[in-house]
């Protein structure tokens, strides 16, 4: 009998490289509350109609946003900072490579050729610090068995 498989987010695991600043892959730790990091929905094709009312469609490449939250207190900003001052310095971007894991399900993703896009530069002061977002751009997200 197959084990039962869960839904919790507790025992992924999510790597980065940044080759040009850490070519070592970091494990991210620290996330936010209720998010760790999520991804939004892309357009992987294009579909229009014509006059006539026939369909046309066609596959349309497309790049994954994807955004990190992690709490204020979270030791791998320091690994977004890192990046962050390496491409100021360099009037350049970097390009980052990943991989989660996510053991409850069985499944990993590879992640390839990423910009980092958006960063919130510190967290926002209320009753408690809050947690600080960072998105990435991906050219490419693969499925993977783990």
């Amino acid at each position: 009998m197959a084990a039962k498989r869960t839904i919790t987010s507790a025992n992924s695991v999510f790597t980065l490289v940044v080759s040009d600043v850490f070519p070592v892959p970091q494990t991210l730790q620290g996330y936010a509350v209720d998010d760790a990091f999520d991804n939004e929905s892309v357009e992987v094709s294009e579909a229009l109609m014509g006059v006539d009312g026939l369909m046309s469609a066609g596959y349309t490449p497309y790049i994954t946003p994807m955004t990190v939250h992690l709490m204020a207190d979270s030791p791998s900003i320091a690994l977004f900072d890192a990046w962050l001052g390496a491409e100021a310095a360099a009037q350049e971007v970097f390009f980052a490579q990943a991989s989660v894991s996510m053991p409850s399900v069985g499944r990993g993703y590879v992640f390839s050729n990423g910009v980092l896009t958006n960063a919130k530069k510190l967290p926002d002061a209320k009753k408690v610090l809050q947690a600080v977002q960072y998105t990435i751009k991906w050219e490419s997200v693969n499925p993977a068995q783990i």
